[in-house]
Parts: structure tokens; sequence; C-alpha cells
């Protein structure tokens, strides 16, 4: 996948539903199983959750937050769902199913709108909250590379289109250095959590 045409595009249609539906089912266990603390502390107030691990990686304190639903609704119902979606299409793919131009362009903006609800949660968590939910972690961690392959491929396939990009520069910059691009997504992710809480990481040193 480091080059655009040729054996690169096939190898990205081959990956693909791979990504996807290995993503999807990480990102349902953890659903589940923050669906399940849920629940759990709804029946008991004093239930403790699991992955309670420390003062800084807690999913107990962040359930108790407003952020942690929408309208009213659990966040994680919304990743019940979501991912369920996602590991069906990633099936699909797999047994060669087809999509059309339309599917795609919805797969981006749910994958998109995915991507900012996950923006937003990490910076409430990091920054509002001031604790991390383990099982949240790890759905904002596989949410990057759903989005980030999704865009790769519809950029390719050309169901969508980067805004400026009449001669195709930045397409095929993204498409040649796609790990690279992660990595330091993920580095600057790390890099924030090492130093808002380095007051607390460096006392485990």
């Amino acid at each position: 996948m480091a080059k655009t045409g040729g054996k690169s595009e096939l190898t990205l249609k081959k990956a693909l539903p791979y990504v996807l539906l290995i993503c999807a089912l990480i990102g349902l266990i953890a659903s589940f199983a923050l669906t399940y603390d849920k629940i759990q502390v709804l029946k008991n107030p004093a239930y403790n959750p699991n992955c309670n691990i420390n003062p800084i990686l807690s999913c107990g304190s962040v359930m108790k937050t407003e952020q942690a639903s929408l309208f009213g609704v659990p966040n994680t119902v919304f990743g019940l769902m979501g991912f369920t979606a996602l590991a069906t299409v990633a099936a699909l793919m797999l047994a060669g199913a087809t999509f059309k131009k339309w599917i795609w362009q919805l797969m981006q903006l749910a994958a998109t709108v995915g991507l900012f609800f996950m923006l937003y949660l990490f910076f409430q968590g990091v920054f509002r909250i001031h604790a991390i939910c383990p099982y949240c972690f790890v759905v904002w961690m596989i949410t990057i590379p759903i989005f980030w392959y999704i865009t790769l491929y519809n950029l390719r396939e050309k169901h969508v289109k980067i805004p400026g990009d009449k001669k195709g520069t930045m397409n095929e910059f993204m498409q040649k250095n796609h790990g690279n691009i992660l990595i330091v997504f993920y580095l600057i992710i790390f890099g924030i959590l090492l130093h808002q809480f380095w007051y607390y990481w460096k006392t485990l040193i």
C-alpha cells in the first residue's frame, strides 16, 4: 500500500475488509464490556468496574460524567450499533460483495463523524474529566485506522475528493505515506497523554 496504482490498489482492496473486521470486533468487545459495567453500576452504585486501574485509567469515574452519554443514550450503545454495522460490511466484503458509490460515501461520513466524536471525547477525558476509560481508549485507537483506511480507499476509488487537490498531490502523498501518517497521529495522542498526566506517571518510575 505504499505506492498508488497497480498492485498497491489491489493490496488495499484485499486488506481493507480485514482491517475493518478486526477493528470492528475489537470495538464490539470493548463496547460490550463497557455496556455490561454501565448496567452493573446502574444496578449497584457501589459496583467497582474491573477497568478501574488507577486514578488516571478509570472507567467508573468517566461513566458518571455527562460526556458518557449523547442525547441521554450511553455512548456504548452507539458503539455496539456502529461496530456491528461495520463488522457486517467487512464480512460481506470478504464474501465478495461490492457496494455502490453512495454506500462508500455514507461509510465515509460515518467514519468522519466517528473520528470527530473520538477527538471530542479524548479532549473531554484529558482536559475536563482528567481520567481515561481504558475500554474507551481502545475504541478511540481503533477509530483512527477505521477512518484512515476508509478515507484512503475512497480517495483511490474517487468516491470522495480532497477540496483544492486538483492535481492529486495531497492524495498521492497520503497514499504513499499512510503508515507514517498513522504513526504520527498515535505519537501525538500518546504525547498528549504523557504530558498531561506526567504528574502521575512520574510517581510510577
